[in-house]
């Protein structure tokens, strides 16, 4: 992935941007050689994130699982061993 500087970003935007889209590679403007941000087509789909309840159907919980282990569990909040 391409990084380039504010300044040269500034000044050739309209070229990186036609390139990026061309071939459908993102690039990074950077700042004092710090990333500041990343640019990418719209079109180019980027990847799908983890979500809650991925496991959904391929683990089991046993109904008793919040009743397991209560009396330690209070007891650990209350501060007795």
């Amino acid at each position: 992935m391409r990084t380039v500087n504010m300044h040269e970003a500034k000044t050739h935007l309209s070229m990186l941007v036609e390139k990026a889209v061309a071939q459908g590679e993102s690039f990074v403007i950077a700042k004092a050689g710090k990333p500041m941000v990343r640019v990418i087509p719209v079109d180019r789909a980027e990847e799908p994130k983890p979500r809650i309840g991925f496991m959904k159907g391929r683990i089991a919980i046993p109904a008793d699982f919040a009743a397991r282990n209560a009396e330690e569990i209070e007891n650990l909040f209350a501060g007795q061993p």
